[in-house]
C-alpha cells in the first residue's frame, strides 16, 4: 500500500515537471513521463480537482494551474527574503557603501532589505518607504523587465504629465521608457542626483527561475563618494550582485 501510494505521488510529480514545460493533451503528458495513459489520465482529474493544474476547455490541453503558481510565488519570495541578507553584506564589505534590496509596490517601489555600512553620512533610511519609479536606478532597474504597455501603466498615475524628481530625471513616460530601453540593453540603472540634489544611485535586477524580474538590489551614497571615476566600480560590483542573486533564485538572463 505504502509503495503504490509513493507511486502515486511520483507520477504526480512526473506530470506537474512535464506540464512545466508548457500546455499538454493526455497523450502527450503520458509520452513524456513514460507512462499508461489511463494512470496519467486519473493523475490529471486529481491534480485539477485540487487546482495544481487546469485544462483548457477549447484545447483540451492541460497547464499548471492556478494553486501551483501560488505556491510557487510563496516559495520565491520566502527564497528571495532568504538568500538575499548575505548579497547585500557582500555588497557593503565590497564598497564600504549601503546595500538595499527593492520590489514593486503599486505604483512605486518599496525597500524591504537592507545592510549599513559603517560610515558616518549615509543616505536616508529607506526600509518600508515607497519611492517613484521613474527618477530611482531601483525603479527603472524593475522597470527594465517589463514591456513598454506594462512599464507606462504603471508611470501613468493621474493627470499630471509631469512625474516627480529633479530636471535630472526624465520626467515623463516618453523620457522614462527611451532610458529604459538603455538600462535594459545594459542591465543596469544609474541615477545621479533625479530623486533629490547630492544623491547618486546604481541598481540592477534581480531574476527568477523564469527569467522574470523579481527585485532590485541597489547601492546609494551621496555624490561625493561615488565621483564619476568611481561608478564603474559600483556598477560591476552591482551587477555581479545581482546575477549571483538571481542565481540562488534558480533564475538567469531573460529567454529571448
Amino acid at each position: 500500500m505504502v509503495s503504490e501510494n509513493l507511486s502515486s505521488v511520483r507520477r504526480a510529480l512526473d506530470v506537474l515537471r512535464a506540464l512545466g514545460q508548457g500546455p499538454l493533451g493526455v497523450q502527450e503528458v503520458a509520452g513524456a513521463v513514460g507512462r499508461e495513459k489511463t494512470q496519467v489520465s486519473r493523475t490529471l482529474k486529481v491534480l485539477a480537482e485540487e487546482g495544481f493544474i487546469e485544462r483548457d476547455p477549447r484545447t483540451l490541453r492541460y497547464r499548471v494551474g492556478r494553486q501551483l503558481l501560488a505556491l510557487a510565488v510563496s516559495a520565491g519570495e520566502d527564497l528571495l527574503q532568504r538568500e538575499a541578507p548575505s548579497v547585500l553584506r557582500e555588497l557593503v564589505h565590497q564598497l564600504g557603501e549601503p546595500a538595499y534590496l527593492t520590489v514593486l509596490s503599486g505604483h512605486g517601489v518599496v525597500t524591504v532589505l537592507t545592510e549599513r555600512s559603517s560610515r558616518g553620512l549615509q543616505a536616508h533610511e529607506w526600509v518600508g518607504r515607497t519611492t517613484p519609479l521613474n527618477c530611482t536606478a531601483t525603479g527603472r532597474a524593475l522597470l527594465s523587465g517589463l514591456a513598454d504597455e506594462e512599464a507606462e501603466a504603471l508611470l501613468v498615475t493621474g493627470g499630471d504629465a509631469r512625474l516627480p524628481g529633479t530636471d535630472a530625471a526624465p520626467l515623463d513616460v516618453p523620457a522614462v521608457l527611451e532610458r529604459l530601453r538603455t538600462e535594459r540593453a545594459r542591465g543596469y540603472a544609474v541615477a545621479v542626483e533625479e530623486m533629490e540634489p547630492g544623491l547618486i544611485a546604481v541598481a540592477a535586477p534581480v531574476r527568477d527561475h523564469r527569467g522574470d524580474v523579481v527585485a532590485a538590489l541597489n547601492v546609494s551614497a551621496p555624490v561625493f563618494r561615488l565621483p564619476p571615476d568611481a561608478v564603474p566600480k559600483v556598477v560591476e560590483a552591482v551587477v555581479a550582485a545581482s546575477h549571483r542573486l538571481s542565481a540562488r533564485l534558480g533564475g538567469g538572463e531573460p529567454v529571448a
